[in-house]
């Protein structure tokens, strides 16, 4: 009889067990990481990100990277100031594992520069969502805020037979190009405070314009604002921001005229924050 009693008892506690019993009573309690697959009880925690410390932000940015981003820093007469510039200004952390930053500014004859560099960590305490979900959704505010233009798409290149009209097309302006199209202005003589033109005059609008960066991390962009100041010099503000994984990156690098008149050049200026953000990238692995 006691046989007879124990052997259905087993079976039962198998075929529970089965279904993802944990062996305890029959009240149905069950433990938190003994069957993590079963839906409803427990679940399987998202993958953490790949980075869990981040880099010495004012020791990223090499002293020859320096050199070229901030004119005038090598020239700097005082040694001790020269070396505090060089070294930059750590931004406040409550958190270095989190979040930190550097800022540099270097003063000459020609301009002022800034440099500000910034590495956030993300981190998700929901379980059911990754780090590099948060990260990738954090990301997404950052890019809508920054409030890119949509890509500009040249009538000229789309429409070749356009350039042969002799006339404006309905509702053009009586002094409009005969291609009908803006891009046809040369980059040279766009407006100063146009943020995309370039004193150099060897890149387009459209290829300067603030958009998304496709070669850069898992995502990024860059942005380019010319600021309206009146009469005082203007400054340029180029950002490109990046992230690789749950840790993303964000370079401001700004410029501003010694001179009345002179605007600071956009090409130049995003080639090189381009390339300190791809040392930056390699550097974290992304």
């Amino acid at each position: 009889m006691q046989r007879k009693a124990y052997v259905p008892g087993v079976a039962a506690c198998l075929a529970v067990v089965l279904a993802g019993c944990t062996g305890g009573s029959g009240d149905g309690a069950t433990s938190d990481d003994s069957n993590p697959g079963r839906p409803g009880v427990t679940t399987e925690a998202a993958e953490p990100g790949r980075y869990r410390t981040l880099p010495e932000p004012c020791g990223a940015v090499g002293d020859k990277t320096l050199d070229s981003l901030l004119p005038g820093i090598e020239e700097i007469p005082d040694e001790a100031q020269r070396d505090k510039a060089y070294k930059g200004e750590p931004t406040l952390a409550y958190d270095t594992d989190r979040k930190v930053g550097c800022r540099w500014k270097v003063e000459s004859a020609q301009a002022t520069n800034h440099l500000f560099v910034d590495f956030e960590r993300v981190v998700s305490y929901d379980n059911s969502v990754s780090d590099d979900s948060q990260a990738e959704q954090l990301f997404a505010k950052q890019v809508e805020a920054a409030d890119l233009p949509e890509p500009v798409v040249s009538e000229s290149a789309s429409s070749p037979s356009s350039s042969s009209s002799s006339s404006p097309g309905p509702g053009s302006p009586s002094g409009a190009s005969s291609s009908g199209s803006p891009s046809a202005t040369p980059s040279g003589s766009a407006p100063s405070g146009d943020a995309s033109s370039s004193p150099s005059g060897s890149a387009t609008p459209t290829d300067l314009q603030p958009r998304l960066l496709d070669d850069l991390g898992d995502e990024g962009y860059v942005d380019d604002e010319l600021s309206d100041s009146g009469s005082t010099a203007k400054q340029r503000t180029v950002t490109v921001a990046f992230r690789t994984s749950n840790v993303m990156v964000t370079i401001e690098y700004a410029e501003q005229s010694a001179t009345l008149g002179v605007v600071p050049d956009s090409e130049e200026m995003q080639d090189m924050a381009r390339k300190l953000a791809s040392q930056l990238a390699d550097s974290l692995g992304g």
